[in-house]
């Protein structure tokens, strides 16, 4: 199964560690510096939209992640991917 992103950005859902929001995880100084160090890597992808609201974490081959910065909020992200779940996906 997949979910859109935003932006032409869609990923599966088994890659999919978690979904964050944005605002709430970056009082944590450990986070940032995580997301800091995502974006130097490359491993940090912004999906342009709106003001960026969440990120989500994948899987990738040989134990690597990679993050995605999204417009969408984490509860729209989760409730499209409950909603193609149950079979009756509408956006």
């Amino acid at each position: 199964m997949y979910v859109y992103l935003g932006q032409d950005k869609v990923i599966c859902t088994r890659e999919m560690i978690g979904i964050f929001d944005l605002d709430n995880t970056t009082v944590s100084k450990i986070t940032r510096d995580m997301l800091r160090k995502a974006e130097q890597s490359g491993d940090a992808v912004t999906i342009m939209g709106d003001l960026p609201k969440s990120y989500v974490i994948c899987s990738e081959k040989r134990g690597r992640q990679k993050i995605y910065i999204s417009p969408v909020t984490p509860s729209t992200l989760v409730k499209r991917i409950r909603r193609k779940k149950n079979g009756s996906y509408q956006e």
